[in-house]
């Protein structure tokens, strides 16, 4: 996959942390999580590629809340949070109705609240997959793909 240049335009002053975006549509999101990368593509191209950090216990699905476990699986990217605690967030449609279904056999909430989002705050573990189940990049890298990824952009998430 060939990598294109993207262009990046900032709106107002300096301190704004929101960024406009004049490029190709991001048609999907894949994440890697073996790999530690996610990728932003239009149709089969990639845009712009990430190294990522996840859930505090990256290997395997997510089955319930706190289990550290960032999902796997295919959703979409449904809600936008410019006021995240984390700079700025994207949220992924996590729980479907199987995620759902899984936590209920094992007796268990399957949390939700499940974000691609900017670096840690002070009082976060500096190291790498420190989440509770997200997936972060860091503050600089958040404001390009808020600016870039729409509502409704489908995200694949695999192992």
């Amino acid at each position: 996959m060939a990598l294109l240049v993207v262009t990046l335009v900032m709106t107002g002053g300096c301190a704004s942390k929101f960024m406009k975006y004049d490029g190709p549509e991001v048609t999907g999101i894949v994440v890697l999580k073996g790999e530690r990368r996610m990728y932003l593509l239009h149709e089969d191209q990639v845009l712009k590629a990430y190294s990522i950090d996840l859930g505090f216990a990256p290997e395997g699905d997510k089955q319930f809340e706190g289990d550290g476990k960032t999902p796997e699986g295919d959703y979409i990217i449904d809600r936008r949070n410019p006021d995240s605690a984390f700079y700025l967030s994207l949220g992924i449609s996590y729980p479907d109705e199987e995620d759902i279904a899984e936590a209920r056999a094992l007796g268990k909430d399957p949390g939700g609240d499940i974000f691609i989002h900017g670096g840690p705050r002070p009082t976060d573990p500096r190291r790498p997959d420190w989440t509770w189940g997200c997936i972060s990049v860091s503050d600089r890298e958040i404001r390009e793909i808020y600016a870039m990824v729409k509502d409704g952009t489908p995200i694949s998430i695999r192992p």
